[in-house]
């Protein structure tokens, strides 16, 4: 499976909080919900859709599956929504049990087999597996070379700290911009492949 991660960004690298004030005020972070004044329904929703219907399944971190657990099973009615609920999902957690695990085809993976056991899906055959926020769980992906395809919403905001993707272990990752598209309110739509060392 293809590992492929996506991400609200600003411009300072900020990827935490960008859907509500509440979602993660970790660190004292104030600016929760800032992605909302650029989100173009044509270019970003559009760039969603499409992640979402090549994906063959979810994977999250625990903050992020909370969240999303909190928020996806009672809409239905609309494909995103009915794709969201009924797709495989992954969720990562040392501390999520069992009986947590609400939201519908959720398989949990304990945090100290995490990176072993999501190796073992990316040598499988299959479609993407798509994670969406999640920055702790994919600090370690890219640390570890685990991602195939890096699609980042750009928003043209500087938030002045908060969480972010990138490790900061001192190695050079080259990447090749496969596309980007830009939408009315400023957003770019990123996507970037690893480059292969031959």
């Amino acid at each position: 499976m293809r590992i492929v991660i996506s991400e609200f960004m600003s411009l300072d690298g900020v990827v935490q909080a960008p859907g509500g004030p509440e979602e993660d005020t970790d660190g004292g972070f104030a600016h929760g919900g800032w992605s909302h004044p650029f989100f173009d329904p044509e270019v970003v929703g559009g760039f969603f859709n499409d992640a979402l219907t090549n994906a063959e399944a979810l994977l999250f971190g625990r903050r992020t599956w909370q969240t999303m657990a909190a928020a996806w099973p009672e809409r239905s009615g609309d494909p995103f929504a009915d794709r969201m609920n009924a797709i495989p999902k992954y969720v990562v957690s040392q501390t999520l049990g069992a009986e947590e695990l609400t939201w519908d085809h959720t398989t949990h993976i304990p945090g100290d087999k995490a990176v072993a056991r999501i190796r073992e899906l990316h040598e499988t055959d299959g479609g993407d597996l798509l994670v969406m926020g999640s920055p702790t769980l994919v600090r370690t992906l890219l640390s570890e070379g685990l991602v195939d395809e890096l699609r980042l919403v750009i928003m043209p905001v500087i938030l002045g700290g908060g969480k972010r993707i990138f490790p900061d272990d001192g190695t050079l990752r080259a990447l090749e911009l496969v596309s980007t598209v830009a939408g009315g309110t400023g957003v770019q739509v990123c996507t970037y492949r690893p480059v292969t060392k031959g």
